[in-house]
């Protein structure tokens, strides 16, 4: 009982210090490749992977939770951005901790991150085509959006295709996600389970990542 009481506060312990390394992060934006001025990309989804490995998928959810939840005060989208952020980051690292977590081998880590950057890449176009842009034109109308896409990529000229070109966008912007996580894991491995989680630092320290 007492081992498990344990380990449920080193997993909260874990989820809070990543969340506020999640949060600082997505204040360090980068512009999105191939996207309008307002698309704009950052590592705040690393942190949520690299927990979703250790400790589970949910986890890894709550981390993109927390993080979304911190913004919202300061949010310039009315939570429209921060929603997109959570549910498209809770897409991506979820699938990947869910397969990396019946095995715990870098085969099954790479198809996590595959199967997390495709359902991501999909949750972004069908979130985009129903939910998103019909909640941000309340700020920006449809036409002077696609006007945007249109100035970088003139086939992107219908709201059907501007959705569509978010699955390619999220799919790369995953897999820098995913190749960032594969460098730092293993180093962090250590800090991750032997101080925070030490119910299972035997096994896990043997993730072969």
């Amino acid at each position: 009982m007492q081992s498990k009481v344990s380990e449920k506060v080193s997993s909260i312990t874990i989820i809070a210090i990543f969340s506020a390394i999640s949060y600082v992060l997505a204040f360090l934006e980068l512009p999105a490749p191939l996207a309008p001025s307002f698309a704009r990309m950052d590592f705040s989804n690393v942190p949520a992977l690299l927990v979703s490995f250790a400790i589970g998928p949910v986890a890894g959810m709550f981390v993109e939770l927390i993080k979304n939840l911190l913004q919202l005060p300061s949010t310039g989208t009315a939570g429209i951005g921060e929603l997109a952020n959570f549910l498209m980051g809770a897409a991506f690292a979820m699938p990947a901790g869910w397969i990396y977590k019946r095995h715990k081998t870098k085969t099954n880590a790479v198809l996590g991150c595959i199967a997390g950057c495709i359902v991501s890449g999909a949750a972004a176009v069908v979130l985009n085509y129903f939910v998103l842009l019909p909640l941000y034109s309340g700020f920006m109308p449809i036409d002077q959006i696609l006007a945007m896409y249109a100035q970088i990529l003139p086939f992107i000229n219908t709201k059907l295709r501007a959705c569509l070109w978010a699955f390619p966008g999220n799919v790369f912007q995953c897999a820098l996600y995913s190749m960032a996580t594969m460098l730092i894991y293993k180093p962090l491995s250590p800090i991750l389970h032997s101080n925070f989680a030490e119910g299972r630092a035997r096994q896990d320290l043997k993730d072969s990542i």
